[in-house]
């Protein structure tokens, strides 16, 4: 019972918060029979929650339309049929559901007050995205499709600053490689091809200058990451193939950051007290662990492969 439970919850929950107004009453008006779209042991299913479920399919084009409308319904009736007999079973009375069912009533609370508040980002003028087009080369200009092969090393922060140095000091990247497997750090290798607007923009910069066959190394929460780069393509964006993508980058910037301003307000006009063990929660976030470090000395691009070859098999 706890596995189905725990599989169902999720669906339950939607279930539950959807269908909780659904419920027919003796002074309701009755519905018009077009209004309805299923019914589940006299539960009327609309025709207005099939529409809200189709504007959550991203894409969804007009000759899909139809079969996704069909199988939205059939989703509804399956939700309905397991928060009828969730009901039954009185699991609307289990604290886990009912915990579920408040943290959705917030986040759906949280996330209209903003998009009522910041309503739709006005459009970027032409300027401003030629502007950032002008300063981020990296991305336009001088964009790259990147060979890369990582090297997640499991390490203590102690530890860190020697594994740092010996990249830096060794003449090969496959002689770190081997100084790694003596020292017995728990790594991980991995590969493969990402263009520049894929890679994380903190280390993209650094990296666009980075001739092919060098390594840099970056903090990651449990040690840390070095990123060699095999080799490189360059692949440039004009203006015009770009301006869509930074338009809406642009407008979802500039979300944000009204966003942020006025959760800020309201948080600094409300009475906030974080308790005992959460006490730390209200001091000044640490700055994000991730930040790219010094490159080692450029090496053959041969090396990046054996590094590879050579810590695959450490994990």
């Amino acid at each position: 019972m706890q596995g189905l439970r725990k599989l169902y919850l999720p669906l339950l929950i939607v279930a539950l918060v959807a269908g909780c107004g659904d419920k027919k009453d003796g002074s309701a008006e009755e519905k018009k029979p077009t209004q309805v779209a299923a019914k589940v042991n006299g539960t009327e299913l609309t025709v207005s929650q099939v529409n809200f479920a189709l504007q959550r399919i991203p894409n969804l084009d007009k000759d899909q339309s139809k079969a996704a409308s069909l199988q939205v319904v059939r989703n509804l009736v399956d939700q309905e049929v397991l928060a009828q007999k969730a009901q039954s079973e009185k699991l609307d009375r289990d604290p886990a559901v009912v915990q579920a069912l408040d943290a959705a009533r917030r986040q759906i609370m949280a996330e209209a007050y903003m998009s009522r508040k910041l309503g739709t980002s006005a459009e970027p003028t032409d300027a401003e995205v030629t502007d950032y087009f002008n300063k981020h080369p990296e991305l336009f200009t001088k964009r790259k499709i990147y060979r890369l092969q990582e090297i997640a090393i499991k390490a203590p922060k102690e530890k860190q600053e020697a594994i740092r140095k010996q990249l830096a000091d060794s003449k090969t990247l496959n002689d770190f490689g081997v100084w790694l497997k003596a020292e017995k750090y728990p790594v991980q290798a991995s590969q493969g091809v990402k263009p520049a607007e894929q890679l994380p923009q903190a280390i993209l910069p650094k990296l666009a200058e980075m001739p092919d066959g060098q390594a840099m190394i970056v903090n990651t929460p449990e040690g840390l990451l070095v990123i060699v780069l095999a080799d490189s393509q360059v692949q440039p964006v004009t203006l015009e193939q770009a301006k869509p993508a930074i338009a809406r980058l642009l407008q979802n910037e500039a979300r944000q950051k009204a966003a942020k301003a006025e959760l800020d307000k309201l948080k600094a006009a409300a009475k906030i007290e974080y308790v005992g063990e959460f006490a730390d929660a209200g001091k000044e976030a640490a700055a994000p662990v991730e930040q790219p470090a010094a490159a080692a000395p450029a090496a053959p691009a041969a090396d990046a492969d054996a590094i590879s070859k050579g810590v695959s098999g450490l994990k």
